[in-house]
Parts: C-alpha cells; sequence; structure tokens
C-alpha cells in the first residue's frame, strides 16, 4: 500500500491534490471516516484519493470545499487533476480548446466529445484498455464544462451518418446519446448537422480533424491517428482545413434536417423521441 507520507506533492497534480486533502483535513480534526460521512461517501474513499490512488471528480470536490470551508480550493484544482488524466499527448489540444473563440468539428465515425454522454464515453474509452477508466471518463466529461459557461464558444459539429448509426455501448447507451444530440437544439452556441450517405465522396474521407479558432492567436488545426494527435498553426494546413470545412458543411444536412434525421434513427430503431429529446422505450 502506498504510503501517504512518501508521496511528493510536486510530482503531479494528482499527488498535490491528495496530499492537500490530508493536510487540510487533518487541520480540521477530522479522520477519513468522518470526512467521509460528511461528503457521503466512505472513509476508504478518501484513503484513495489522499494517496493518489482514485482520481476525485468534481462533485466530490465540491462536496469537499464545504465541508472543509476551503473556498473552493478543491473545485479549482479537479480542473487541474482530470485534464492531466488525459493522454499526454492530448493535453496541448484540451488546454487549447478551453480557450478557443470558436469551435468546428468533423467526426468520420463517432459523436464528437464535447458531445458524449458519460455511458458512451465509458463505452467508447474501453474498447482496448479499461485501466483507469472511470478517471478517463471523468476527463472527457470535464472538457464539457466549456459548454456550460456563461458565454460559451460556438461549436460547430459536422457528424457523419456513420455516427448516429454505428451502434456503441449498445441499444440504451446509443439511444440516450441520440436523444443528447436533439437536446442540443436548445443550445444556440451549439449546432449539429449530419453529413449523410447520399453525399458520395466529400472533403472528410481523409479522417476526423478539429479546427480552433482564437482572438488575437493564430488558429489551429487537429488531426488523430491511431498512436497520437497533432496540432498545427502552419497557415497552409489551417486554410486547407477551413477550406474542407466549408465544404463538408456545404454538403451536409441543414441543422433543421438533420436533427430530423437523429429523431428518425431513434424512432426507427430505439423507439419514439419525447419533445426533449428522450425516447421512450
Amino acid at each position: 500500500m502506498v504510503n501517504i507520507r512518501d508521496l511528493d506533492p510536486g510530482a503531479s497534480p494528482l499527488d498535490y491534490y491528495g496530499s492537500e486533502l490530508r493536510r487540510l483535513r487533518e487541520e480540521a480534526g477530522l479522520s477519513q471516516g468522518a470526512l467521509g460521512a460528511i461528503v457521503f461517501c466512505t472513509g476508504s474513499l478518501i484513503g484513495q484519493i489522499e494517496t493518489a490512488r482514485r482520481v476525485p471528480t468534481r462533485d466530490f470536490s465540491e462536496r469537499v470545499d464545504a465541508a472543509l470551508g476551503t473556498g473552493g480550493v478543491f473545485s479549482r484544482l479537479a480542473g487541474l487533476v482530470l485534464r492531466s488524466q488525459l493522454p499526454t499527448w492530448f493535453q496541448a489540444y484540451a488546454e487549447m480548446e478551453a480557450k478557443a473563440a470558436y469551435i468546428s468539428s468533423y467526426q468520420a465515425q463517432l459523436v464528437d466529445g464535447l458531445l458524449q454522454t458519460e455511458e458512451y464515453a465509458r463505452a467508447v474509452l474501453s474498447v482496448r484498455n479499461e485501466e483507469n477508466l472511470d478517471a478517463k471518463v471523468a476527463a472527457r466529461m470535464e472538457r464539457q464544462r466549456i459548454l456550460d459557461r456563461e458565454q460559451p464558444p460556438p461549436s460547430w459539429v459536422v457528424l457523419s451518418e456513420a455516427a448516429i448509426r454505428q451502434e456503441i455501448g449498445g441499444r440504451e447507451v446509443m439511444r440516450d446519446q441520440l436523444a443528447h444530440l436533439l437536446a442540443m437544439r436548445g443550445r444556440e452556441w451549439v449546432q449539429v448537422q449530419i453529413l449523410p450517405f447520399g453525399a458520395g465522396a466529400h472533403a472528410g474521407l481523409m479522417g476526423s480533424f478539429n479546427l480552433l479558432r482564437f482572438e488575437g492567436n493564430p488558429d489551429v488545426v487537429y488531426t488523430e491517428d491511431f498512436i497520437q494527435g497533432h496540432m498545427t498553426a502552419n497557415p497552409q494546413a489551417v486554410r486547407e482545413g477551413s477550406l474542407r470545412y466549408d465544404h463538408l458543411q456545404a454538403a451536409a444536412l441543414s441543422v433543421e434536417d438533420s436533427a430530423a434525421l437523429i429523431a428518425r434513427v431513434v424512432e426507427e430503431r430505439y423507439g419514439h423521441p419525447e419533445p426533449d429529446g428522450r425516447t421512450l422505450a
């Protein structure tokens, strides 16, 4: 078992979080079990987080802040800790994504990460390796907080029709994911278009990519292969990516027709969608 006194707070955001939790808990005169009872978890979980063996969620962090009167210390640390759980090669993109003034995404096979439900994300992330799966899912959900800001970045997503027809995670998971996409119609900052199979050859045949636009800084284009991601601000690459994206938007269904297609897939495969985007079994 990890000896908490051997933890190096500077080793990682997770180690720092654990050491601070222990320090402030002890200052408050609380045992792990006592703090766990206050924040509605086990003392064992407190111990695992203090020894950097479990990744704290944002909800846990908010409850600990309230219990220890820390003024939001752990809520602020949570974002850093969760971002550190992303693949090393993806962390730079996630930082840029959080600062972007405008986000454009084309996804050829999957629903975009910013629009994934928790269970859909879990199914995607568990395909090859379930190690630290809870932490990976929590990190992906943390990325989505940018869409909940008071002024979120306008986000335009073009999905291949394959993304809404390929069943990921089973019927219930996929049904809820499609319902979630329909619910996005209530967010004026998020627009979803479907590129139908009928479009034939199109500008996205080379694969998925994202464009990030900034105020006062160069735009970037991001692509992935099966090993890692690649991000560049090279003007020629950004120009080519922007041109391809324009062509994809032109070939895709309108936002309204895209929603209608998603609703039709839900109805045909999973039951009738309710007005708020949910479905009846």
